[in-house]
Formats: structure tokens, C-alpha cells, sequence
């Protein structure tokens, strides 16, 4: 069965999501959009798109099966309940909404209408996240403890809405979003205690860098940072586990796993080992034998997953991936985050 779906904001993100379904995802027809702007009208209209007069003529429209909205942050709450109050189900860009109680008010509205209603979290289907969702999830190097989730640039710039604090913007927002529910996804239990740090480096009103300490109530510890200021980047991920440690290094994938050789005992000297840190024996180098390096897992990903995921959950074939309540978690842990910039302390939750 095919659907019908049109799009709310036929910006660069609207635009993307024109592009991804009408190349990939042959069981959904975009039918039209609707901007606040004409430019973006033409432009849609160049692409091929109906080009919607106003937001009514776009609800009562009883073709639509589907709403994607891609518009500025602060107006998705209102935007969704519409959607979903007219009938349609809505595909919401993230951060869905500005904090857990909005988000809460648009979960019920989808309770009620029955409607489906999700927000595109695509960067589950990234793929350096696949690969360490791989690692934990087969128990590649033992029980994680400690985790580094990092996003780095240099170019000391939001592009456009997203520079202003009325429209929701900031980093927390646009990048922590995506590496909270990525986090909350893969990592069993509830999250206890949150501190961050928000900077404003370079911004006037909302944060261009941050990071923020997340503790599970397994004891896992978390360290998610995001800047835009940054000219020397880490790795994108490092993963410390009870028998290995796995780093990612880039969007590109690059990096290997050293695990731990169960065969090989390692053995202690009574006399003190000299190396360039000193005299030690606690940090000397580990016999080489006594570990493995592996390559990381092969793995294939596709953004468009999270779309066709959408068309079973139509269909009545498949779960939804990204379900509200977990999109709830991630509101909630972001209040949080903000909460802790602004007390200045840790903030035991139990999210």
C-alpha cells in the first residue's frame, strides 16, 4: 500500500526528507508542502511538490496520510496536535519539542486520535553507532563502565534559527538530542545524576558547546560533549569495558577494539619498571601478548530505515523503532541538562 504524506518547512531539513523518500522509499508518495515563506513554495514547486496555500488547506487535505514537520523547534508542539487532531500521522523533526511537559500534551493527543506519531531520530541508523551498539550488545569486550560520546567541529557557527533562543536552538537541542537517545537506546537502566556544563563561546543566547556527565544506575558513567570551537578532535567514540576498550575515531569508522587475552596471565614484578611517564609498575606497558587487537564489527545502516520502519507501523507489520515514550526520556534527561547548567550542580533524577 502506498501512502500519501506532505511536509510542514520545506527548509534544508524538508528538503532532505523530500529527497530521502522520494529516492528510497517507494511506498510513500510526497504529495506537497507548505512554508511560511513563497521562496520555499517555488522551490517546492520547482521540485515537483504541490505547493499548499496555508496550514488549513494542508490539514483538510483527506489524501494525506502522512505530516512531516520540519520547522523551527518552538513550533512543533503546536504544529503536531494539529496534524494529529485533523487525522494525519505526523513524523516530527527533533528535538520534537523544547521540553518533556510540550511533549507530554502531544503524546496524549496521539492517544486519543490514535494516531502515530514519532520523531525522526535518524541517527540511530548512523553507522559509527551501529558499530558500538554491535560491541555491547554481543559482548564484544565485557560490561561497559565508562563511555565518551563526542560530535567536533570548528566552524563556530549555527546556521540560521538555530543561533536564537526563542526558536530552540543551541547545541544541546540540535546535537545532544541525537547522542542522548542514541545512549538511552543502547544502554540499559535508568539514568541517576546529570551535570553539565553549557558554554556560550561565541553565541549570545544559547549554548555552542557543552557537556554533560551522565550516571546509570548500573554505574555506568557517560560523558557526551558537543563544540563547535573544537581544532583538534577526539574520537568520536571511546568505550571502556570490563575487558577492552573500542575507539571509533570518525565519521568514517576508523578504529579497532583491543581485548583483553583471557589465555595469557599477567604477571608482577617485584622491581619497578622505567618508562618515558617514570618509575611505575601500575603504568607500564601491558605485556603484549596479553591482548588482541580487532577490527570493529562490519555493520550496514541506512537512514531510510527509519522511514520504512514508519510504513510497517502503517502497514501493521512492524514495531515502531523509535517509540514516544522513549523520545519522553529524552526530554526529560535534557530538562535536566539545562536544569544543571543553570543550578551550577548534579541533578539526581531517575529517568
Amino acid at each position: 500500500m502506498a501512502y500519501c504524506s506532505a511536509i510542514i518547512g520545506y527548509g534544508g531539513m524538508g528538503g532532505w526528507h523530500h529527497e530521502n523518500i522520494a529516492a528510497r522509499v517507494p511506498e510513500i508518495r510526497v504529495k506537497g508542502a507548505w512554508d511560511i515563506r513563497p521562496e520555499m513554495l517555488e522551490k517546492a514547486e520547482e521540485k515537483g511538490l504541490y505547493p499548499y496555500k496555508s496550514l488549513e488547506e494542508l490539514l483538510n487535505d483527506r489524501e494525506l496520510d502522512l505530516v512531516t514537520i520540519a520547522v523551527p523547534n518552538n513550533f512543533h508542539k503546536e504544529l503536531a496536535i494539529a496534524c494529529l487532531e485533523h487525522g494525519k500521522n505526523v513524523v516530527c523533526e527533533k528535538p520534537v519539542t523544547l521540553n518533556a511537559a510540550e511533549l507530554t500534551e502531544i503524546i496524549a493527543v496521539a492517544e486519543k486520535t490514535g494516531r502515530l506519531f514519532a520523531v525522526h531520530q535518524n541517527r540511530r541508523w548512523d553507522k559509527d553507532f551501529r558499530i558500538v551498539k554491535t560491541i555491547l550488545e554481543q559482548n564484544t569486550i565485557g560490561k561497559p563502565y565508562y563511555i565518551e560520546s563526542r560530535v567536533q567541529g570548528s566552524r563556530r557557527a549555527m546556521h540560521g534559527w538555530r543561533s536564537y533562543k526563542v526558536n530552540g536552538g543551541g547545541m544541546v537541542y540540535d546535537w545532544g538530542v541525537h547522542l542522548f537517545d542514541q545512549l538511552l537506546w543502547v544502554l540499559p537502566g535508568r539514568v541517576t545524576q546529570v551535570y553539565a556544563q553549557l558554554f556560550q563561546v561565541f553565541s549570545d543566547e544559547v549554548d555552542d558547546n557543552f557537556k554533560a556527565m551522565l550516571r546509570m544506575e548500573d554505574g555506568t558513567s557517560v560523558l557526551v560533549e558537543i563544540a563547535t570551537n573544537c581544532f583538534i578532535n577526539q574520537p568520536r567514540w571511546h568505550v571502556c569495558c570490563t575487558d577492552g576498550t573500542a575507539v571509533v575515531e570518525d565519521w568514517q569508522c576508523n578504529g579497532k577494539i583491543v581485548r583483553l587475552n583471557t589465555d595469557e596471565e599477567m604477571g608482577w614484578d617485584d622491581e619497578i619498571v622505567y618508562t618515558e611517564a617514570g618509575p611505575t609498575r601500575t603504568m607500564a606497558p601491558r605485556p603484549v601478548q596479553t591482548t588482541e587487537v580487532l577490527p570493529l564489527p562490519q555493520v550496514e545502516s541506512d537512514w531510510s530505515d527509519y522511514y520504512k520502519n514508519i510504513v510497517g507501523v502503517l502497514n501493521g507489520t512492524a514495531e515502531l523503532i523509535v517509540k514516544p515514550e522513549q523520545s519522553l526520556r529524552v526530554m526529560r534527561l535534557i530538562d535536566c541538562v539545562f536544569e544543571s547548567a543553570r543550578e551550577g550542580r548534579s541533578i539526581v533524577c531517575n529517568i
